[in-house]
């Protein structure tokens, strides 16, 4: 157990600014990562301490409830969370779980190579604007791209008394940024962006944005033809080192709440079923209701083994 820890401790050490990446972790493992804690400096918000460290602003806020985004104060401490349960389904290609505001790049590995994830913030598609979910892939790659606003996007900025140009060129007025991914759902992309503070929200028209450091880190990477699966999984259910743990995200709002802890009941049956290991529910009760957005230990003994593995480490 101690040795996996370790492992991933190193791996986390060792990640770029740009992202997170992890190797997988052993077969029956879900988890990646290792939360950690900061203190904050003067002058600084949530924002300025989630892009330095990869987090977009929900899951800043969500993993540190009761502390001002804008003016946290110099000298609190505030949790990150980079530690991440896989999300279901096969690990290739590029997987965006939208409640989670984060995606995931299973980039392929030569022989001798261990399997590894990358792990990014973005932002999503409004209500209104839905991303859609299901199975795709990319299909072109663009560097320094035009941006040619469609009409829907024209009359909606024209109701607020602004007209937007047939067609913007490259520069830092571009909303794409540098680098765009173009879906083979028309009109969607995974792509840069001139306003980074919006990164982890929910502000865009389908598109999925990428903190700029962060794209120009995968874009080369990432090939013509590769298969991006797109979630809305608000609850994720996973195992490391034989203890059960859960990580819970607010739905997004056209999501009725009441389903949602009924798929967190119903995930957490499924992986417990022929007896695997004692739940304490109360536990997962409370991880429901405050919706941190990072794993937390749901078995029977999961206080005492939180204890003894050291999970967070602090930093200065």
């Amino acid at each position: 157990m101690r040795q996996i820890l370790l492992l991933t401790v190193l791996v986390c050490l060792t990640a770029t600014a740009r992202g997170e990446s992890f190797v997988l972790p052993p077969e029956g493992n879900d988890l990646v990562g290792y939360l950690r804690e900061v203190q904050v400096h003067p002058d600084e918000t949530l924002i300025d301490i989630g892009r330095r460290h990869s987090i977009g602003y929900e899951e800043m806020v969500r993993a540190n409830p009761g502390v001002d985004p804008w003016i946290p104060g110099g000298g609190t401490v505030v949790r990150l969370p980079t530690r991440f349960i896989l999300p279901p389904g096969p690990r290739e290609g590029l997987v965006i779980n939208l409640p989670e505001y984060r995606l995931y790049y299973y980039p392929k590995v030569g022989k001798g190579e261990a399997p590894r994830v990358e792990t990014y913030p973005i932002s999503i598609g409004r209500m209104d604007w839905a991303t859609p979910l299901g199975r795709h892939k990319v299909v072109t790659k663009v560097k320094d791209p035009a941006w040619y606003p469609p009409k829907s996007v024209k009359e909606e900025a024209l109701a607020q008394g602004k007209e937007l140009p047939n067609v913007v060129p490259p520069g830092p007025d571009n909303p794409l940024g540098a680098y765009a991914i173009r879906l083979d759902i028309p009109g969607y992309l995974i792509h840069s962006t001139n306003k980074p503070a919006g990164v982890g929200m929910r502000v865009t028209h389908g598109c999925i944005r990428m903190f700029p450091e962060d794209i120009e880190g995968l874009f080369p990477n990432v090939s013509v033809g590769t298969p991006v699966h797109v979630l809305n999984e608000p609850v994720k259910v996973g195992w490391a080192s034989g203890e059960l743990y859960v990580e819970v995200h607010p739905p997004l709002e056209e999501d009725r709440a009441g389903r949602v802890r009924l798929e967190l009941t119903r995930l957490i049956e499924d992986a417990t079923a022929g007896g695997a290991s004692p739940v304490d529910w109360r536990r997962a009760g409370d991880a429901w209701s405050e919706a941190r957005g990072y794993p937390e230990p749901i078995g029977a003994d999961s206080a005492a083994q939180v204890a003894n593995l050291g999970e967070v480490a602090r930093n200065p």
